[in-house]
């Protein structure tokens, strides 16, 4: 089975709606996708995550199923004094860093800011129904891995964004989502592509093919959008800090 993990094109935050150039991307990101063979789509219940997908899916003249779980991990937490932090996994380099538990899948929630707001609590609920669609097409999460009676070739499409997505590797690949919500960035309208490999009977495991893939922008010319990055250098007071 295949797995397409999809961030929305360039957001309008405020209105929770896509900008010009995020139209732009959706369209070119449905000129890419029509070539493949999608066998269902799940979009996230935020609007630009809708409005990401309104192309693709009228390309195949498909009908996707609305997943609130698939909606930005976007739980508040808070600091020592109780003032509440913007995004949760949003930490400073110097903060994370120093705290071993960020670096492993299995402790990384029970660091303070995290229990602060119970993320475990959200991060098992989206996982929980994450593996639950995957049971439906036939793969049980066992432990760190997946069983299955009868593999197929399946091609999934999940509409979301990057704190879900990051979230939803890490569980994929068993790697602290901290590791990927700092170490990579998810590029708006990008492809990011999974293979389950069966190399043993019903034992299966998923491998990265492709990450934040924006070769449909880049074919059309089309720059990479700046969402999701932070200010190159600390100078750069027209990027974002």
């Amino acid at each position: 089975m295949r797995l397409l993990f999809i961030r929305h094109g360039d957001p309008d935050y405020e209105h929770d709606t896509l900008t010009e150039k995020g139209r732009r991307e959706a369209k070119l990101l449905a000129d890419a996708l029509e070539k493949e063979k999608i066998d269902a789509f799940y979009v996230s219940s935020y609007r630009r995550a809708i409005e990401t997908a309104a192309p693709t899916l009228e390309r195949f003249g498909a009908e996707p199923e609305i997943c609130e779980y698939l909606h930005e991990f976007d739980y508040p937490t808070y600091n020592a004094d109780g003032s509440r932090r913007p995004v949760a996994w949003d930490l400073m380099p110097a903060e994370w860093t120093l705290d071993d538990r960020y670096f492993t899948v299995e402790d990384w929630a029970d660091a303070d800011v995290m229990k602060s707001g119970d993320l475990r609590s959200h991060a098992n609920r989206v996982i929980t129904e994450f593996d639950k669609c995957l049971s439906r097409h036939g793969y049980t999460r066992e432990g760190r891995l997946y069983r299955t009676d009868n593999g197929n070739e399946k091609t999934l499409a999940f509409f979301c964004h990057l704190g879900t997505e990051c979230l939803l590797l890490g569980h994929l690949l068993n790697i602290s989502p901290v590791l990927l919500w700092h170490g990579t960035n998810v590029l708006t309208s990008s492809v990011t592509t999974l293979y389950t490999e069966e190399r043993e009977k019903s034992y299966v495991y998923f491998r990265m093919s492709c990450f934040s893939d924006t070769s449909h922008l880049k074919y059309h010319g089309e720059p990479d959008s700046f969402s999701g990055r932070f200010c190159e250098t600390y100078e750069r007071s027209d990027q974002r800090h």
